[in-house]
């Protein structure tokens, strides 16, 4: 030992003879959240809710399984096995099917949780901290959004306090209360990892590092005020478990929700008949966009709301109710934020610049998202093709009944692929509505563009496939 390390042994000793230590532990414990005060304020108002449904099934089967692992299996899509056989059982018993958390929003009796926690229910069980246990009725739930509202008959309820979400910041300390396992009242903390993580097409998400187990669901997250923030909702996990990354509903969306289910037992949002998609930086440089922000559109719902407004598949929006669009799910959203019959501006970059629309937004269908279905393939035109060697593409006309049956101006479709062509994924059938923002009338349009070009420029073609349409950039060989 160095006279060094043996001085700085002596120093630690005569530390802990004084007692420094514990004075210097008492420090660190003190920067360290302090959760009692909290939990047994908001405690109380934290409730376990246990459901059950009426099933059918025949004498020879008995899915006896743990409740909480089938409320889990359930959230992740994930058939719940039977297992055993062979058991008598009555027909149509009730099977506890189901458990959650969940929080009371107001003292006569309103209860927030998710929508998979009750769904498909037949009956639906609250019990308080202090044991009463009340039988519930689903005033309204929500599949897209995943929130829930029951009412028990009650007054005088303890209530939770409603946090205001954009005070929240990443690396907050949070806590969640619930009933993982049938665990009543059991108390987890962490951090704030990410706001509006995109998981969903409609709700960004409240990412963090909270423990959250099957039977959590619907319970509250909370900051350190003691307030509601988000409700705790899925797990990312591999092997079924906890891994470290939990997601919350943010708690603004879910009262949006919440006050639509209390009054009127169901959601109502707004509806535009498109597919958007993600637009990549390279095809944002190609067509002139720059930077990589907007929406492509792969397809317009015939006779739909963007259709009627004029917009076109491959039209790219860049704002929407004066709302900037940087991606595909920012148009989920704003969309089904605004109220059916509201007419809004819209603007859309087409062949090369902007454009303004004007749009009446409809109301989104039951289970439908805000998308258009599938359409067939065209069928081969009989006129003769015309070569573009140089791409490896063999082009002729479209034949008008095609055209009118598709509602297309203008186009050719594509008879053969080679060489770049087929390298850049073009196929046969698919139909070219554009040349570098130039749209293509005729097969001679179409040579006469190509012409024009630099051999080795990168070219971007608008093409239909089906009923989508989609850039696709294709490279000359060299």
């Amino acid at each position: 030992m160095t006279r060094w390390s043996g001085a700085l042994l002596s120093a630690s000793l005569l530390s802990l003879s004084l007692g420094l230590a514990p004075q210097i532990s008492v420090a660190q414990a003190r920067e360290l959240p302090d959760f009692t005060e909290m939990v047994e304020r908001v405690g109380p108002a934290v409730v376990n809710i246990r459901t059950s449904e009426r099933v059918r099934m025949s004498r020879s089967e008995n899915p006896e399984i743990d409740e909480q692992m089938q409320e889990f299996l359930r959230r992740f899509g994930i058939p719940v096995p039977n297992q055993r056989r062979g058991a008598p059982r009555d027909e149509d018993a009730p099977q506890r099917r189901g458990v959650g958390s969940g929080f009371i929003l107001s003292a006569d009796g309103f209860v927030m949780t998710n929508a998979h926690v009750v769904e498909g229910a037949d009956e639906v069980f609250v019990t308080l901290t202090d044991k009463r246990e009340f039988k519930a009725k689903i005033i309204g739930s929500d599949r897209r959004s995943d929130v829930a509202v029951v009412r028990i008959e009650a007054t005088g309820l303890p209530t939770v306090k409603i946090g205001d979400i954009s005070r929240l910041k990443v690396g907050e300390w949070v806590m969640a209360i619930g009933s993982p396992f049938g665990f009543d009242n059991t108390v987890t903390a962490g951090i704030v990892s990410a706001k509006a993580r995109d998981t969903g097409d409609f709700l960004p998400l409240i990412q963090t590092d909270v423990a959250i187990n099957p039977g959590n669901s619907g319970g509250p997250l909370l900051n350190m005020r003691g307030e509601v923030v988000g409700i705790n909702s899925q797990i990312y996990s591999q092997s079924g478990g906890f891994m470290g990354i939990s997601f919350a509903i943010p708690i603004d969306e879910a009262i949006r929700v919440s006050d639509q289910l209390r009054s009127s037992g169901k959601v109502v949002r707004g509806f535009i008949g498109v597919l958007p998609d993600d637009l990549t930086k390279e095809v944002a440089e190609s067509i002139g966009l720059g930077k990589p922000n907007g929406a492509i559109v792969r397809r317009v719902e015939p006779n739909g709301p963007a259709d009627k407004a004029g917009m076109e598949g491959g039209d790219v929006i860049t704002k929407f109710d004066g709302k900037a669009i940087e991606k595909a799910v920012d148009v989920r959203r704003v969309v089904a934020a605004i109220k059916p019959g509201s007419k809004v501006p819209v603007q859309v970059f087409r062949r090369g610049a902007h454009k303004e629309l004007s749009l009446t937004v409809g109301e989104m269908p039951d289970d439908r998202q805000a998308s258009a279905g599938g359409g067939s393939e065209p069928s081969s035109p009989s006129s003769p093709p015309a070569a573009s060697q140089a791409l490896g593409l063999t082009v002729s006309e479209i034949p008008d009944a095609q055209k009118r049956e598709l509602k297309l101006r203008a186009g050719v479709r594509v008879d053969a692929v080679s060489g770049a062509a087929s390298r850049a994924g073009l196929r046969e059938g698919d139909l070219i509505l554009s040349v570098e923002n130039v749209e293509i009338g005729n097969v001679k349009q179409f040579q006469a563009q190509l012409a024009k070009l630099e051999k080795a420029k990168v070219i971007n073609l608008l093409v239909r496939r089906g009923d989508q349409v989609n850039f696709i950039l294709l490279r000359p060989s060299r």
